[in-house]
């Protein structure tokens, strides 16, 4: 089956083999001729599967000619990395169109956004909080929207957005065409679907929470505070060009970049906490070959889009079992191979079952290599910067020079 074959106009289907695609996935075949007919569609779709094209394609066949007025499509994203991606595949695969995409997301100024807003655009990408502070500023005019579409419907519910989201379906027209793809049905996605969908097909294209084929799997069960030494010597000894590697908080995620780089390795980090530009220029240089390892925390990496990304580290795990199966499917993506890596400390044992209890098989645990032997000094001296940078030796803080022996300093204590 070609492009072509789904019903898709010449202009898209070049724009499409531009980008060297010749044949569509599972959720494409499946989608794309239900987009087209005019049907609501509720899918299942994991990361990886093409699913932005799945929607964005048949989208722009359905617009037709430009008008650049109010908006007439409307897609909302949880996060403004995926917003961007999504407006850069809508302008990537209708470069061969006339119609015009604006996308709009919070961490940045308005103004601009509202001049490209009266400029004029066909479809409209958006987060939900700047889409209402626009919308109540009438600037933004939703009333000639005729197709919605929530992308990854699960995390906009997991961010807190369902207020948002049923502010904005009250702005719109209720003669509309609408689409859900989430990674997950969830008893809160159900209810959302059953809002906002007519009787719609449900694509699942994949078995529910089922990691990549072509994922390799592995765990590391190392201590707490040996995580940060064995993740730089596997960089090293493995010559790992490029990690995207999950902390659970925004702190953690901080703290890690410093000690990567104190080990000469580069990194950055990307998570809510940062501003716009630096999540942009930080994913840029990753992308680039700048940096080797992209830290995130799991709401910033969600929707990010790297080709034949190699490795994805788990460098503490998720306490939600599914994220899991989000964050290594990261890796994979269009029929290349990956390596998961997960560093699980004796205290994550149990989420290390929960994880196994889902994919329904256990992962494989490998040996711990050596570590780089440390002189007592070194190691004392990284006991005491537990929660600090990790610097390299040259680098290490100079012994106060009245500082009582070892021995005799336990001794007191």
């Amino acid at each position: 089956m070609s492009f072509q074959d789904l019903g898709l106009k010449p202009e898209l289907v070049r724009a499409v083999a531009e980008q060297g695609y010749d044949a569509p996935t599972p959720i494409q075949a499946a989608a794309i001729p239900a987009v087209l007919a005019g049907r609501d569609v509720l899918a299942a779709a994991q990361t990886g599967t093409g699913k932005t094209a799945a929607f964005v394609l048949p989208l722009l066949e359905r617009l037709g000619s430009p008008v650049s007025g109010a908006p007439r499509t409307l897609v909302l994203t949880p996060t403004r990395e995926l917003a961007a991606q999504v407006a850069a595949s809508a302008t990537g695969y209708g470069r061969h169109l006339a119609l015009r995409t604006v996308v709009i997301f919070g961490g940045v100024s308005e103004r601009p956004q509202i001049e490209a807003l009266r400029r004029g655009c066909d479809l409209l990408v958006a987060t939900p909080g700047r889409l209402l502070d626009l919308a109540q500023q009438r600037v933004l005019d939703l009333r000639a929207v005729r197709c919605l579409v929530l992308d990854e419907a699960d995390r906009m519910l997991d961010m807190g957005f369902i207020h948002a989201i049923r502010q904005i379906l009250r702005l719109l027209p209720q003669e509309r065409q609408s689409l859900l793809f989430s990674a997950t049905y969830t008893e809160e996605i159900r209810a959302l679907a059953a809002r906002m969908l007519r009787a719609p097909l449900a694509i699942d294209v994949a078995p529910r929470n089922a990691a990549a084929e072509r994922i390799e799997q592995q765990v590391y069960r190392v201590p707490r505070e040996q995580k940060r030494h064995l993740l730089a010597q596997l960089i090293r000894e493995g010559a790992w060009q490029q990690v995207l590697l999950f902390t659970r908080t925004k702190h953690g995620a901080n703290r890690l970049t410093e000690q990567l780089l104190g080990a000469g390795i580069q990194a950055a980090a990307i998570h809510g906490n940062k501003s716009q530009n630096a999540r942009v220029r930080a994913l840029t240089d990753f992308k680039e070959g700048r940096l080797t390892v992209l830290v995130a925390t799991e709401v910033a990496a969600r929707g990010l889009d790297i080709k034949e990304l190699p490795h994805v580290v788990n460098y503490e795990l998720p306490n939600v079992p599914e994220d899991y199966v989000h964050r290594i499917g990261r890796t994979a993506r269009a029929g290349q191979h990956g390596v998961a890596v997960s560093l699980v400390a004796p205290e994550e044992a149990e989420l290390l079952r929960d994880i196994e209890r889902l994919l329904g098989h256990s992962l494989e645990v490998m040996p711990l290599p050596a570590l780089v032997p440390q002189s007592p000094e070194r190691r004392e001296a990284a006991h005491g910067l537990a929660h600090r940078p990790w610097r390299a030796p040259s680098h290490r803080p100079a012994r106060p020079r009245h500082a009582p022996p070892l021995a005799r300093a336990r001794k007191r204590v």
